[in-house]
């Protein structure tokens, strides 16, 4: 059987009311495992509930009801256990601001209980390339180097699960490459990684699985490929040997629209209509074909059909 690294049962979350609004809640009993190893996508519009989960997790914040297990450890009974097994790189930039890297890496260790001669500073830092700003304050530090120093606090540990929090958000180029350098490098290493974002290309090219929650419920689990596939719609993308005919009719259920690169798309819904029947009523309206690619929905139009139907 498949090791999981969460598994998350009928998980519940009411905040109480505050001045003129009733209680919120804020998650409906979510039902969430999360395979050890993979790299998972937790993925939902503002206030859908991610950041609450992702805070109870991280025993930040006190469920109302439901089971949360991390490593195999119930976060009820062995909560010091629980809390151990998982990192989080939290989205807001949260440092004291007279410490230097080196030693709030040291006070985070410390407040772990890693012994000194099992931590692993130098190493961090150079992993998430703070080498040479290792003793600078961190009020210094640019926009991108405290994301790093954000991610450096959430290894100390080492721990089996690390959350990233909108990892990428406002940073430039080169340190959202770095940034997923290494979180695939770790992944490598054994590391399950727990991501939020709403770059959903990132998503779609890092993640082996992906859930969606919406208005504090899951409503779709799947592989990233199996999301994919769920929209109907698909396009055969054809670039003409000359131009079309002015008028070209085609069948029921395919459309063509022109694009300003000189290609043609012929737009078809995979369940009523074949990929090889688009290209015979091509062929059959007298256009030539010089090169041809298939084209199909991203996660990002995944990601607004189903939540809009929620």
């Amino acid at each position: 059987m498949e090791q999981q690294a969460i598994r998350i049962e009928n998980l519940r979350k009411t905040y109480a009311a505050t001045g003129r609004q009733g209680p919120k809640e804020a998650l409906k009993g979510v039902d969430l495992s999360i395979p050890a190893g993979s790299i998972f996508g937790l993925l939902g519009p503002n206030g859908a509930g991610k950041s609450t989960m992702i805070n109870i997790l991280a025993g930040l914040v006190r469920k109302t009801a439901g089971k949360v297990t991390i490593w195999g450890f119930d976060q009820d009974v062995n909560p010091r256990q629980s809390r151990a097994a998982i990192g989080v790189m939290p989205q807001e930039l949260n440092m004291d601001p007279f410490f230097s890297p080196r030693a709030a890496l040291e006070m985070q260790a410390g407040l772990y209980g890693v012994p000194a001669r099992e931590r692993w500073t130098d190493e961090i830092l150079s992993l998430v390339g703070l080498t040479q700003q290792a003793e600078a304050y961190a009020r210094n530090l640019s926009g991108g180097m405290k994301r790093r120093l954000l991610l450096a606090k959430a290894l100390v540990h080492r721990p089996q699960i690390l959350v990233l929090d909108e990892p990428t958000a406002g940073v430039d180029i080169e340190l959202r490459s770095m940034l997923w350098a290494n979180v695939r490098r770790l992944n490598e290493q054994g590391m399950t990684i727990i991501l939020t974002t709403h770059y959903l290309e990132e998503a779609e090219e890092m993640c082996d699985e992906i859930a969606i929650i919406d208005r504090g419920e899951v409503i779709v689990r799947d592989t990233t490929p199996a999301l994919l596939r769920r929209m109907d719609g698909k396009a055969l993308i054809v670039e003409p040997e000359e131009p079309p005919p002015a008028t070209i009719s085609l069948p029921a259920g395919i459309s063509m629209e022109a694009r300003p690169d000189g290609t043609i798309a012929f737009l078809y819904r995979r369940s009523e209509t074949s990929a090889g029947a688009v290209l015979d009523a091509i062929r059959a309206a007298g256009i030539q074909i010089r090169d041809v690619a298939s084209e199909q929905p991203g996660l990002e139009e995944v990601f607004v059909a189903l939540t809009s139907k929620s």
